[in-house]
Formats: C-alpha cells, sequence, structure tokens
C-alpha cells in the first residue's frame, strides 16, 4: 500500500474509535441519568438524536477498513491456518481474558458505587464485547470470501450486495415503518447467513471501494449521500419519539449504512491527512482503546452524572475523560515486557 493510503486508512480508524468512545458516552449519560426523553429539551433530543448517528459510524467503519485490507488475497491451506493462528485463535483467548476482566471489575466497582444500578451497569459496562464474537465469525470466514471474490467482477460482486443489502437493510425497515403504524407482524422470511449478513456487507463494501468501483462519481454526491443519511436518521428517530414508538437506532438501518460508506469512500480519496503523527497514534492504539475503555466509563458515570450542566455537556466531558485516561491507560500498559502487546492484541 501507498502511503496515502495508509494515512488514510488510519485516519478513518482514529475518526472510528472516536465515534465508539462517543456513542458510549452518550448512551451512558443518557440511560444512567434516567430522565425519560420527553423530559428532555428540544436541544437536548436533537443532541441525542444526532450523537446516535455520529456514534453509529465507528462500527461500519472498522467493517470496512477489515475489507479493505483482508479481502482481495490468496490463500491456499497454509495460508488459512496461519491466518486463523495469527488471527482468530488470539482473538478469541483476548476475548476470554478481558470478559474476566470485566466481570471481576464490575463487581468491584458496583459494589463501591451504590448510584449505579447493578442490572443496568452490567449491560452497560458489557456493551461493546458483542463486537468480539462477531469480528470473530468474520475472520473464520474471511479466506473463504477472499479465495471466492477473485473469481467475479467488482460489477458482479457490486450486484450480489445490492440484493443482499435489499434483504438485510431495506426489508426490515419496512417492517419497522409498518410496525410504527400499527401494521405488526408483517415478515419475509429469507436467510442471510452465509452472506455474514449486515456486518458482512460492510465488509464487502470496504472490498469494492478497494477496487475504485464508485470513483465514478463525485465527491459532491457522495457528500450528499451522506448528509441525506444523517438527516434522514435524525428525522426519523423524532418522528417515532412524536409516534411514542420504542426505536433504537442500530447497524441494521439503511441510512447507517449509505452514510458510513459514504464517509467511507470520501476518506478513500484523501490525499494527505493533516497531523498525521497524532493521527497514527490514535489509530496505533485504537483497538486497544475499544478493549480498555469500559474500564473507566462505569466509575465515571456516576461523579459526571452529578455535575450541575446539561446532558450534553456532560456527554461531552465524560467523553473527552474516556479518551484521555483510555489512551494513557494502552500507553502503558503496552510498554510491559511480554505482556503488553499481547493483552491489548496489538502486533
Amino acid at each position: 500500500m501507498t502511503k496515502n493510503r495508509v494515512e488514510w486508512i488510519d485516519f478513518i480508524r482514529a475518526v472510528a474509535i472516536l465515534t465508539v468512545l462517543y456513542i458510549h458516552a452518550t448512551d451512558g449519560i443518557y440511560i444512567i441519568s434516567s430522565d425519560a426523553i420527553m423530559n428532555y429539551t428540544l436541544y437536548s433530543r436533537i443532541f441525542q438524536f444526532a450523537s446516535l448517528f455520529v456514534g453509529r459510524i465507528g462500527v461500519p467503519f472498522f467493517l470496512m477498513i477489515t475489507g479493505y485490507l483482508l479481502l482481495g488475497r490468496s490463500y491456499d491451506d497454509d495460508r488459512i491456518q496461519a491466518f486463523w493462528n495469527n488471527n482468530c485463535k488470539k482473538l478469541v483467548i483476548i476475548t476470554i481474558i478481558w470478559a474476566i476482566i470485566y466481570a471481576v471489575s464490575l463487581q468491584f466497582i458496583t459494589v463501591k458505587s451504590g448510584q449505579v444500578n447493578f442490572a443496568e451497569a452490567g449491560s452497560l459496562f458489557f456493551s461493546h464485547m458483542w463486537y468480539m464474537p462477531m469480528i470473530i465469525g468474520m475472520y473464520l470466514s474471511m479466506p473463504f470470501v477472499s479465495n471466492a471474490l477473485e473469481h467475479f467482477s467488482p460489477k458482479t460482486i457490486n450486484q450480489a450486495t445490492i440484493v443482499f443489502a435489499f434483504l438485510a437493510f431495506l426489508l426490515p425497515f419496512i417492517t419497522l415503518v409498518l410496525d410504527m403504524h400499527g401494521i405488526h407482524n408483517v415478515t419475509i422470511q429469507y436467510c442471510l447467513g452465509f452472506s455474514g449478513g449486515i456486518y458482512g456487507i460492510y465488509i464487502i463494501l470496504g472490498y469494492l471501494v478497494k477496487k475504485d468501483l464508485f470513483k465514478k462519481y463525485s465527491s459532491k454526491k457522495m457528500g450528499l449521500l451522506a448528509i441525506v443519511s444523517f438527516i434522514i436518521c435524525l428525522l426519523f428517530q423524532y418522528y417515532s419519539f412524536i409516534k411514542g414508538y420504542s426505536f433504537f437506532l442500530w447497524y441494521e438501518f439503511p441510512f447507517i449504512l449509505t452514510g458510513s460508506f459514504a464517509l467511507f469512500e470520501l476518506c478513500s480519496r484523501m490525499k494527505k491527512v493533516r497531523a498525521f503523527p497524532f493521527v497514527s497514534f490514535l489509530s496505533k492504539y485504537s483497538f486497544a482503546v475499544f478493549l480498555v475503555h469500559n474500564l473507566f466509563r462505569l466509575p465515571f458515570l456516576p461523579l459526571v452524572v452529578q455535575l450541575p450542566y446539561t446532558e450534553p455537556v456532560k456527554a461531552i466531558i465524560l467523553w473527552i475523560l474516556l479518551i484521555i485516561f483510555s489512551y494513557a491507560a494502552v500507553v502503558v500498559i503496552y510498554r510491559i515486557p511480554r505482556f503488553g502487546k499481547y493483552i491489548l492484541y496489538m502486533r
């Protein structure tokens, strides 16, 4: 890969981890404060809805980076075994280790803090760990998918991706809209197991970006797609609130797909990244920060919630604290001989 490509990938990886920390900070404040959304001001509601879109682009970015970097390679039996040993096996071990760390830490912290509901804290504390079994499953299939893609043109792969995206994103969206308007139990049976589901589609999109399939679309069009996706996400959440419908923005929402993809494609066209040494630093420790940041979120929540500020300000404060303490922690851990790199899954 060229230097320019390394720079923009590092930029996206840095943005991805910052948005993950941001969504966890926002979710933490709005959940732990226990205020019903109708008690928020209009500004606070809009902030929460906008934050959900901003925070939700992090995981799609990570997945598209995975597709960009790992697909398009040739694998034989030896390379598959090496890939599994270097990625899947280590990830499984790291996941188990961090699950134990979080379980022990959760017990200690909740005993110390009477302000945090145990069940609620448990849900928050492990909120990010769902990503680990998902990405392990994707890694297991990655060599087979990569070999299969070599036999088809990017255009054909894109056509299949559109069909899978229609099934994985658009049909559930239609069902959601019908359910919001009192038309319940309208479902269409389909199976996307071999496609990797919604997360597999994000990975394939990263591969198609690598193949320059979307360079024919101008940056203005991509920017417009990202803006329109953001506005629709914002308005849909507000409309759901007005309707009194319980809706939680997640990665299967079609406009998270279009918005994150458009931004990823735009970033791939970057010629130069400003302040690259700082961006590279953020990128280098991104996965390590993902692993450790919830160790700081739960202890900080009761403290930040008590601050005499509005929820948006509290969320920003918590986000900044998570960035500072998480990065400081991983830099220290990384320097522990024979232990730091392994426990943080750093190469």
